[in-house]
């Protein structure tokens, strides 16, 4: 897959408001294309839960059409969107979604068990990388958030992407975690020339974006 677009989407909780929205996305024609960077900015309440719902097809409450090279989202059936989340777009949650009495490592096996994409040195790589290779055997219920989200980074990349669309990566992190997080991100992605999203209400990732929109 190689674009994303938004073609005149506006969410239907939007669709009743008098006022003009001031937002780059919202109402325009905006693609998204591999192997490109991007960041979406917004303010609270101004859709980016659910800008990522309607990319990775958790939501289709708007008018406008979602396209995947050309593909209508409207159109696309179950077995469809479990081969695009399982191929095509990776996704890290801003709540996570971890499993708390699973250890680290398990967090990331039990994704990774179905793509087959690392070993299991691989991944213990990345978390010596991301600082936290002593947790490796650790229940994730009993790690900072901080570290919750290194390991939700990892659960993320282990398959094959074109995009990743990566919501408040690193809210609960600071400068130094950041900037590591952010190297693993753009290195799995520039290793499958993938495009990369990133969205933001505050805090995000210090990458070379290539556009920025505005909620």
């Amino acid at each position: 897959m190689n674009k994303i677009e938004f073609h005149k989407v506006i969410p239907d909780v939007f669709s009743q408001r008098t006022d003009k929205l001031a937002s780059d996305i919202w109402c325009k024609d905006v693609s998204f294309e591999k192997g490109r960077l991007y960041l979406v900015e917004a303010d609270s309440g101004k859709g980016k839960s659910t800008f990522c719902s309607y990319i990775m097809g958790y939501r289709h409450d708007y008018s406008g059409r979602v396209t995947f090279d050309s593909v209508a989202a409207s159109t696309m059936k179950v077995a469809d969107w479990v081969e695009m989340r399982k191929r095509h777009i990776a996704y890290l949650f801003q709540e996570l979604r971890l499993f708390p009495e699973l250890t680290a490592y398990e967090n990331v096996e039990i994704k990774n068990k179905l793509t087959g994409f690392k070993t299991r040195g691989q991944i213990a790589e990345w978390f010596d990388m991301l600082g936290i290779g002593d947790k490796f055997g650790s229940k994730v219920g009993h790690m900072s958030f901080g570290q919750q989200q290194r390991v939700a980074m990892m659960r993320a990349l282990v398959q094959p992407f074109d995009f990743i669309l990566a919501d408040e990566p690193i809210s609960h992190l600071d400068d130094a975690n950041s900037d590591t997080m952010g190297r693993l991100l753009m290195s799995e992605a520039k290793a499958q020339g993938a495009g990369v999203i990133v969205t933001s209400i505050g805090k995000h990732m210090s990458l070379d974006y290539e556009k920025v929109f505005r909620l």
